[in-house]
């Protein structure tokens, strides 16, 4: 059976990219449960060497079920390259990040686990260059690798204008979800851990009721990045998505020509 137009992944792949994304979840709402005393909990550095494993896993184990070959693996590099110089270049002033719009046109053509792969070596390659290492680099690697698996995850059928509606309100949705997203990894540090008994602001409070530090986390995020970096973010998805989309997408789906993966099932 031959699929032009992704690149397959087969059962063990789904498994590890499953138990990477709900690792992820937990990774990102912990402290949202947490009844461990602040000065226990675990550090994002520790964090950071959990979650490297799994992307390599997830890359090997499409490697060893021929979801991706050499040449599939030579695109991944060259999409890469060009993300990480684009997200220097464009820096993330007032929400402008470059990055994105090219992750979700790989996500599309090439599927979901490609996304998740392409979403992971962007951020750690951009992050190598800008010297942008550091404990927010996983959760960056992670929630970019999510918005490059739903855009692998979009109906296939959809073509034409159509598509490009559909990968620009994808591209809005992502960009918010995202700034959500890296808010809550860093939200319960950001303005300090209020004692309970004497909580006040928007600040984390360990231990608190689940919808009240939702409540403060929902607040804190419309305040500080929902009308600036999100809106930004998602208005550059958007734009850039319409005028380089068609043109992208054309180039990309000549190059699944070259790298299709045959995937041989054999009866009984």
């Amino acid at each position: 059976m031959v699929d032009a137009s992704v690149v397959p992944i087969g059962w063990r792949s789904r498994a590890v990219l499953l138990v990477a994304s709900v690792a992820g979840v937990l990774m990102f709402a912990w402290p949202l449960f947490s009844r461990v005393p602040p000065e226990q909990t675990v550090q994002p550095p520790f964090l950071f060497l959990i979650l490297l494993p799994v992307v390599l896993v997830v890359a090997l184990a499409e490697l060893t079920e021929g979801g991706m070959d050499a040449r599939v693996l030579a695109i991944l590099g060259v999409l890469t390259a060009i993300n990480a110089v684009l997200r220097g270049a464009s820096a993330g002033t007032a929400g402008i990040e470059l990055v994105f719009f090219l992750l979700i046109l790989g996500g599309r053509v090439f599927g979901p686990g490609f996304g998740f792969v392409l979403g992971c070596t962007s951020l750690f390659a951009s992050a190598l260059i800008t010297a942008g290492v550091g404990p927010w680099l996983p959760y960056q690697m992670l929630a970019a690798a999510w918005v490059g698996t739903g855009a692998g995850l979009l109906p296939r059928r959809v073509r034409g204008r159509a598509e490009i509606v559909m990968l620009m309100a994808y591209g809005v949705l992502a960009a918010y979800a995202y700034g959500l997203i890296m808010n809550l990894s860093s939200w319960p540090y950001a303005l300090g851990i209020m004692v309970p008994g004497h909580e006040g602001g928007l600040s984390f409070v360990p231990g608190a009721p689940l919808l009240e530090n939702l409540h403060r986390f929902g607040v804190y995020t419309l305040l500080t990045s929902t009308g600036s970096f999100d809106t930004g973010r998602a208005i550059t998805n958007a734009v850039v998505l319409a005028i380089l989309g068609p043109a992208v997408l054309v180039v990309l789906r000549r190059a699944t020509r070259r790298v299709v993966v045959e995937r041989v099932v054999t009866p009984g």
